[in-house]
């Protein structure tokens, strides 16, 4: 993981989301509200899970549930902003994988935020952890961090 008081460069990330900002997205104190960049987080992890991944989050026998998750912020952003979140896989389990992320304005290399969260995959049904689906886990594996 990437130490907090710096923050990290776009190189240190696979897979990238555009995100532009939204009216909505900013609080009274005129920028990006800080619990706004858990869905930047949340929208390209899910992006990568069933475009690259081929996780079937209707149907699918397993699913991720979050079990921890953290952001540090570097830099404000605010709307109408042009912005890519940038993901990454710092450890991946048998039933687990923790994602490294960063939010980046649209045509910068120093993250405006970064964070991280684990997903524990279960069973749909049982909601009881289950190792992660093959072709998801040789996916993850193409993030891996350096």
């Amino acid at each position: 993981m990437t130490d907090a008081r710096n923050p990290p460069r776009a190189a240190d990330y696979r897979y990238f989301l555009p995100i532009t900002t939204r009216w909505n997205d900013n609080d009274a104190y005129g920028h990006i509200n800080n619990v706004v960049y858990y869905t930047y987080f949340d929208s390209v992890a899910n992006d990568f899970l069933i475009r690259e991944g081929g996780l079937d989050i209707t149907h699918g026998k397993a699913i991720g549930l979050v079990v921890e998750s953290r952001c540090f912020y570097h830099a404000p952003a605010a709307y109408p902003e042009r912005l890519r979140s940038g993901m990454r896989v710092d450890r991946l389990g048998t039933s687990s994988v923790t994602y490294g992320f960063a939010v980046f304005r649209e045509d910068e290399d120093t993250a405006l935020a970064h964070g991280y969260y684990t997903h524990v995959f279960v069973d749909h049904e049982t909601r009881r952890p289950t190792p992660i689906p093959e072709a998801l886990r040789t996916a993850l594996q193409g993030l891996m961090a350096s």
